[in-house]
């Protein structure tokens, strides 16, 4: 168990020499999205906080429209192409849930939209992004590079590419999680001792940094990832990018990529406390404390930071916390086996 730590908060003109979202395009895109995007609440169990010794505010993104995070920022880009643009449509690459809600924010906004997708994603996730009227291609993960079909596709149909993380607007789109998780906190009379997001290229993690750190420099920000995929947590440590061993498996499926962000790791090395690893096991344990207690499917890389706190990874006693559960697009036989397991 760690100690909840704070670096110091950079310069203005460090972080935008970085590339962190300032707290007005944070704003601006809160306000682009507004009409689209659900403000979704932060929920809190008796129970939970019993069995942390903290008061845990849930930020239920599993409510979000896509049932993801991944909407904001998808959301927020889209928002901002060009009628020319449009036309053209988009093409983005995703194991599932930034799939989900570019597919649903191209539908909204009449776009044509053509999504990677590697062979083994989730079928609910798949299925998903073709009833809302995407293009699917799948692809094998460990044999083909979805960055260089993306590129083949866009230069071939004139379609603009929009990366699930590493892309500005959506880095900023995804920060407005982190300005409702203050601002909602507030309204409750509290400020977060710490924030815990789940991180796979660090978009959302790298976004909820910079809106929370710029309202509240002193809560400590916390990245959580699935065992054999803590890039982050090894980047961070080495000060550079680190690759993850090949063959890696994990039940948190939204979760795997093989290095950090070219553009989100800059910004989590200069906001972020750490990086919190959690097993499988700990995952499941948390899906479950999150159906019993509140009510919620969470699917496994949207319960990582919940996991995080059950496995007591931080201490947390005494503490105000708030937990993103990022996304609750799970297949239901895969919920059904983990909320029953074998004896």
């Amino acid at each position: 168990m760690i100690s909840l730590l704070t670096p110091p908060m950079p310069a203005p003109a460090l972080l935008h020499e970085l590339g962190a979202p300032t707290l007005a395009a944070i704003e601006a895109a809160a306000e682009r999205i507004r009409s689209h995007a659900v403000r979704t609440p932060l929920l809190e169990s008796p129970a939970i906080n019993a069995l942390t010794g903290a008061r845990v505010l849930f930020k239920a993104e599993v409510l979000q429209q896509a049932a993801s995070f991944k909407f904001r920022g998808a959301c927020n880009r889209l928002l901002q192409l060009t009628p020319a643009q449009r036309a053209g449509g988009v093409v983005a690459w995703s194991s599932g849930n930034h799939a989900l809600a570019i597919s649903a924010v191209a539908r909204l906004l009449d776009m044509p939209a053509t999504i990677l997708m590697p062979s083994d994603a989730p079928s609910t996730k798949i299925d998903g992004a073709r009833r809302n009227g995407a293009t699917v291609r799948l692809y094998d993960r460990l044999h083909e590079s979805r960055e260089t079909l993306g590129a083949e596709i866009a230069a071939r149909t004139g379609a603009t590419i929009v990366p699930p993380y590493d892309d500005p607007y959506i880095m900023t789109g995804q920060a407005t999680v982190g300005l409702e998780i203050v601002q909602q906190s507030q309204a409750l009379g509290r400020v977060p001792d710490a924030v815990l997001a789940a991180c796979s290229g660090g978009g959302l993690v790298a976004g909820v940094a910079a809106a929370v750190r710029a309202l509240s420099p002193a809560t400590a920000v916390y990245a959580v990832e699935p065992q054999g995929f803590d890039e982050l947590a090894r980047s961070l440590q080495s000060g550079q990018r680190e690759r993850n061993a090949p063959g890696a498996v994990s039940m948190c499926d939204a979760l795997q990529v093989a290095i950090p962000g070219e553009l989100t790791f800059p910004v989590n090395r200069a906001l972020l406390s750490g990086s919190l690893v959690v097993t499988d096991d700990e995952v499941a344990a948390a899906m479950r404390m999150a159906y019993a207690e509140l009510k919620l499917v969470v699917e496994p890389g949207g319960a990582v930071g919940l996991a995080a706190l059950l496995a007591g990874r931080l201490d947390v006693r005494g503490k105000t916390v708030a937990v993103v559960l990022s996304g609750g697009n799970v297949d239901a036989d895969t919920y059904a086996r983990i909320l029953q397991p074998e004896a």
